[in-house]
């Protein structure tokens, strides 16, 4: 039975060549390998791109037409599907082309994907930002409108190979006379020519150009992750489906915020006094507002302090991370007379003194614990 090609592209049989180009690109955004890795995606581009081909073709339009299968009387041939030396010949040589398959290839080809990277600051990935980024890609030829032609008019089938893309020739070997098929030099295996070449794409129906573009950056998009931009990237030869672009961000380093995921690290020095009798620190954060850090009386040195909520915006996600406040507390190396006086009465009237810590096997030995954080 003769496959359906208006129906695989949704279009009725009355399509122009623009309509069925439309529809064409429409599922090619769908089913391109790139946006659907599924072997069902991947059998479905398949199908859109073969029945693109067909109706594009007038010579193959006519056999879909009058209800046949152009692909299918292009597999059997005159002699209905026989297997000959030459078939023997190409399964185990292949057949000069490096595609390994029969008749011509498609002129409209889909585009590339293609790939920019961008900075930003670590307050933008904060924010969410927009950004003019310039692309450099291929993009459709306006004067011809992609299709290849001054004129814009059809191609016509290669007198070269007769619309197969394959030309045969007889090679003499030590086996014989051996047919074997190579691209048609003529039409560079399309099987048609396009007698008045653009002035502006030479055939391609494609022009490389450079413009800028503006990129929506989210909140809390960590460095390395890539945005997708549907349609952006590479416009394929002959005007085919432009392909996607991916633009990567790096983000800057921050002289305050580590970023540890959604967490914001940062450190804060706290002098002796401070930490034992408590005091509040304020930090400037990646909204540009005053975030106020409670030291509690009693903070002991390493100790960290946890703002629920104040880290980086979850990507696609409600909520935040948390900020967490790494406390190095202070000792003075350099004090007055009275301030020694003061510490020394300080401690005279403090019951604690140094000792020397046992070790707690229940609890983790003090040596053992350093040799974990050595090795992380």
């Amino acid at each position: 039975m003769a496959r359906d090609y208006y129906g695989i592209l949704g279009v009725d049989k009355n399509a122009t060549d623009s309509e069925i180009k439309k529809a064409y690109r429409r599922l090619a955004r769908k089913y391109h390998p790139d946006v659907n890795d599924t072997d069902e995606a991947a059998e479905k581009f398949r199908e859109i791109s073969l029945a693109q081909e067909v109706l594009l073709d007038p010579d193959k339009r006519h056999i879909v037409d009058r209800g046949g299968d152009p692909m299918e009387q292009a597999a059997g041939g005159a002699g209905g599907g026989g297997f000959g030396f030459g078939d023997i010949f190409e399964a185990f040589f292949g057949d000069g082309t490096g595609g390994g398959g029969r008749g011509p290839r498609s002129r409209v080809q889909p585009g590339s994907d293609a790939l920019l990277r961008t900075t930003i600051t670590l307050a933008e990935a904060y924010t969410g930002t927009r950004q003019e980024v310039t692309v450099d890609t291929a993009v459709l030829c306006e004067h011809c409108h992609g299709t290849g032609s001054e004129s814009e008019s059809k191609p016509v089938m290669c007198d070269g190979c007769g619309g197969n893309g394959q030309v045969q020739q007889v090679q003499q070997s030590f086996l014989g006379n051996i047919m074997t098929t190579t691209t048609c030099p003529k039409c560079s295996g399309f099987g048609e020519i396009i007698t008045d070449p653009c002035q502006k794409c030479g055939g391609q129906g494609r022009v490389r150009s450079r413009r800028d573009i503006t990129v929506n950056i989210p909140a809390g998009i960590s460095s390395g992750m890539r945005i997708r931009m549907a349609g952006q990237g590479e416009v394929g030869h002959g005007g085919g489906a432009a392909g996607d672009l991916y633009v990567e961000v790096t983000t800057e380093s921050h002289p305050v915020f580590v970023r540890d995921g959604d967490n914001l690290h940062l450190k804060v020095s706290v002098p002796m006094f401070d930490a034992a009798l408590g005091t509040d620190v304020t930090v400037e954060n990646l909204a540009g507002e005053t975030t106020a850090i409670e030291i509690p009386a009693g903070t002991q040195p390493n100790e960290e302090i946890v703002l629920e909520g104040e880290g980086m915006p979850r990507l696609r996600a409600e909520g935040a991370g948390n900020m967490v406040a790494h406390v190095q507390v202070v000792v003075p190396t350099e004090l007055t007379k009275d301030q020694r006086a003061a510490l020394e009465d300080l401690r005279d009237g403090h019951e604690a003194e140094a000792f020397v810590e046992e070790e707690n096997p229940e609890g983790g030995s003090f040596f053992g614990r350093m040799r974990n954080r050595f090795r992380r």
